[in-house]
């Protein structure tokens, strides 16, 4: 398992925030020393996480430090991170242009540790309905359910 993990979606404001709440909630019991989240086209400017996101964490009982704020990638975040995973293929796509040679086990999709869902997208809900942010929660929980079992 490693110590430190970032997950990175679209503008870190739906999947990776989903995802940072999630794994932090269990990251003691994991052995995760460190959890964060970004975007690789997130606004220069930090802004909060969509209330959309929000409500479905608060709905699970997640805690969600306020204020959470976004943040874009920086070219320092391959070293300071055992691992990275990325939400869908076009996210994984830009962050392997930033990184050329990070090596393939430290830059990962979020749904690589599920067997059944590797090397699928976790859907981006930005535009769908509560459904939507509903279901991309449940495959986040089933992802960071699978880092314990990698």
């Amino acid at each position: 398992m490693p110590e430190s993990v970032l997950f990175v979606c679209r503008a870190n404001l739906c999947r990776s925030a989903m995802a940072e709440a999630v794994l932090r909630a269990c990251a003691p019991a994991l052995g995760v020393d460190r959890v964060g989240s970004a975007g690789v086209w997130a606004a220069t400017r930090p802004q909060p996480m969509d209330p959309r996101a929000r409500a479905a964490l608060e709905r699970r009982r997640y805690e969600v430090p306020a204020p959470w704020r976004s943040r874009r990638v920086s070219p320092n975040d391959l070293a300071d991170w055992d691992l990275i995973l990325a939400a869908d293929h076009e996210v994984l796509a830009a962050l392997q242009r930033l990184w050329p040679d990070a090596p393939s086990s430290r830059l990962r999709l979020m749904l690589d540790h599920l067997p059944a869902h590797a090397g699928q997208d976790v859907p981006d809900p930005y535009f769908c309905s509560e459904a939507g942010f509903e279901a991309a929660l449940t495959l986040i929980e089933q992802a960071v359910g699978g880092l314990g079992r990698a």
